[in-house]
């Protein structure tokens, strides 16, 4: 069996991962591993540098070098001292932006078993591939909100990356009530995995790139 350790920013992707993306890709005889971050020596979660995050992964890399080692963080927040996000191209094309990072990344690492990826936006932007999934936690008219707001961009990856528009700030402000750790892993197993495939390109390409390992 394949073995692919995913390295994550939080408790609600390492969720995710564990309960949409674990079974599908045992029937295909590939194995995820879900690793949270460390941020401190007895701290775990979110990217507050590269810094500390290049030597997991390094690590990650070497001490397993038949498995595949990738990554699921947000492109929404990346710290300063990421590689290449003082040269990120001027570009409105979301794509090219993300996976010119994912390559400084990947350059940056070097290990021929690293697969870099980032999310567009962030995990919240996955949300938005089918907003009517929050009616089993929240109001119709919280769901309108959030349709509202996905109809107006052309996919939900599409939905940006400021402080205030940031698909988390956005259902945040619909719905102050939201909580990631509990709300978001089971409103994405509502979406279910084949519409979040359907609906975030980018997302669909890595999980196809992990499904075509050999």
């Amino acid at each position: 069996m394949i073995r692919v350790h995913i390295f994550v920013e939080g408790q609600t992707e390492e969720t995710f991962v564990r309960e949409l993306l674990v079974e599908h890709f045992q029937r295909q005889n590939i194995y995820l591993n879900p690793i949270l971050v460390r941020t401190s020596p007895t701290g775990k979660g979110g990217i507050v540098s590269y810094e500390k995050i290049k030597p997991q992964l390094n690590r990650k890399c070497l001490e397993d070098s038949s498995a595949v080692v990738t990554t699921m963080f947000d492109l929404y927040g990346l710290p300063k001292d990421f590689p290449g996000k003082d040269s990120v191209p001027n570009t409105n094309d979301l794509f090219n932006k993300a996976e010119y990072l994912e390559q400084q990344m990947g350059a940056d690492i070097g290990h021929k078993n690293f697969i870099p990826n980032l999310l567009l936006h962030e995990f919240e932007g996955l949300l938005y591939s089918n907003p009517q999934a929050f009616l089993g936690y929240f109001d119709q008219s919280i769901v309108d909100q959030l349709q509202n707001e996905r109809d107006s961009f052309s996919s939900p990856e599409h939905i940006n990356e400021s402080p205030i528009t940031a698909p988390s700030k956005r259902i945040i402000r619909c719905c102050p009530k939201y909580q990631k750790p509990l709300h978001g892993p089971l409103i994405a197993i509502d979406i279910g995995l084949d519409v979040i495939r359907q609906q975030c390109h980018h997302f669909d390409k890595w999980l196809t790139h992990l499904e075509n390992i050999m």
